[in-house]
């Protein structure tokens, strides 16, 4: 089992090519940083993950500029979204920017999407929040299609396009890893679908513990006919808790990763020797 990071890249942080090359001098296999364009002051929804939504939110950079200079900074590192909101993209624009990170970093992008949950930042681009799963999942496919075609198309409700040449192609082939963000069953679902691996998210609704929700997420992929082995699991978010990381290793979890605070080097490089000692442990 791997470990990586999670991180709100924002200006008044610690810089991301920092953090890239302090993870990898440190053995972390990946950083991951999440997307929001901006933060409308009404809320349509709640914030998923508890009753006020933290200040980083409405700060964060991009994800695709942050992860460049994380990738210039480093050799080894993989580097990824957790998530991108693609309902908020356009496919075609978002193959290239996929395309051109996996280029420049030498193959190394990982690229974790989300639905997202935020209605008023989704209505601001344009996309209708009820219909947003299937226009997530058209845009998915239009992006493999101009990944993997010299000459792509496509044809959905939502996304729709004649024969296109788009370059550049990705290293990975056919394309980066896609890893599907949410909570289960719901992502789990879209994970088996479309992707190649799923990054459960816990709300503070949930009751079931992933110990429980693994087992059932490889039992659905089985019964879609994918084999689960070849499905990663990327779990978020956790506390640097000996036991319950070795309990993951023993689920046979892919990867790991603490949700870190935006704040100045000083502060997170003490938290990265904190975890890198106990990967040591496990």
């Amino acid at each position: 089992m791997q470990l990586g990071v999670f991180y709100f890249s924002v200006d008044y942080g610690i810089d991301p090519g920092e953090l890239a090359a302090a993870l990898e001098a440190r053995g972390f296999a990946s950083l991951y940083v999440p997307e929001h364009t901006h933060i409308p002051l009404s809320r349509k929804t709640p914030f998923p993950l508890g009753p006020e939504l933290p200040k980083r939110y409405y700060d964060v950079m991009d994800p695709f500029v942050t992860l460049a200079v994380a990738a210039a900074a480093t050799k080894t590192l993989k580097v990824g979204t957790g998530v991108c909101l693609v309902a908020q993209r356009d496919p075609i624009q978002l193959a290239k920017s996929v395309a051109s990170i996996d280029q420049v970093s030498g193959g190394r992008f990982l690229f974790g999407i989300g639905n997202g949950w935020n209605q008023d930042e989704m209505e601001n681009h344009g996309t209708v929040f009820a219909s947003r799963h299937k226009l997530v999942r058209e845009r998915i496919e239009a992006m493999k299609a101009i990944w993997t075609q010299d000459a792509a198309e496509y044809h959905g409700e939502f996304v729709n396009f004649d024969p296109i040449a788009a370059w550049p192609k990705p290293v990975q082939k056919p394309h980066p890893p896609i890893l599907v963000g949410g909570a289960f069953p719901y992502s789990a679902r879209r994970a088996v679908r479309y992707a190649d691996g799923w990054m459960p998210q816990v709300t503070t609704a949930d009751k079931t513990p992933l110990s429980e929700l693994i087992p059932r997420f490889r039992q659905m992929a089985s019964e879609a006919g994918r084999d689960p082995a070849a499905l990663r699991i990327v779990i978020g978010a956790q506390p640097p808790d000996l036991a319950l990381i070795e309990g993951y290793a023993k689920l046979g979890i892919d990867m790991v990763y603490p949700s870190l605070p935006s704040e100045p080097a000083d502060r997170i490089l003490p938290m990265l020797d904190q975890w890198a000692e106990l990967a040591r442990r496990f």
